[in-house]
């Protein structure tokens, strides 16, 4: 059974090496725009830095022998009126990474299960993320868990 819990700062060597599960797929595709492999030093204190960032929770997964098998970045937005939008808070899933031995174990799910727990408690009426074109099972995986495309980001070549 997968348990989830908050990540603390003492959980970033943990973070940053599940981390290399995503990156290094963005990295492989897209090489053009992401690192091949970043500077571990510099990833912790990235991580360390949104940890400590107001509105920001890591959701860490774990098997019952407290293995971490994956992770979850959540920022919950205030997003204030303007002119043209009407004011929302709103829960943004802006990382998920789950072990490559954990796949299709009901990591992800967990982990996007308590990403909409912290938007409920937040006060969110939804829940967005955003899915590169080329990593098809991310974009299945939030489809068949309820998420329904919005907007499309489209590129060219200068």
């Amino acid at each position: 059974m997968i348990t989830t819990r908050t990540a603390t700062a003492a959980d970033v060597t943990t973070l940053a090496a599940l981390n290399a599960v995503v990156h290094d797929l963005h990295a492989r595709t897209r090489p053009d725009i992401f690192v091949t492999a970043p500077a571990v030093d510099a990833l912790e204190a990235l991580l360390t830095e949104q940890l400590a960032e107001p509105g920001v929770t890591f959701v860490l997964a774990e098997t019952p022998d407290g293995r971490a098998v994956g992770y979850a970045m959540a920022r919950v937005v205030e997003r204030p009126a303007s002119v043209l939008a009407l004011p929302e808070t709103f829960v943004s899933l802006q990382q998920i990474a789950v072990d490559p031995t954990a796949a299709r174990g009901g990591v992800g799910t967990a982990l996007l299960e308590q990403v909409r727990a912290i938007g409920r408690a937040a006060g969110c009426r939804r829940l967005v993320t955003q899915v590169r074109d080329f990593n098809e099972d991310a974009y299945a995986f939030y489809r068949s868990a309820g998420l329904s495309p919005v907007t499309r980001t489209l590129e060219q070549a200068l």
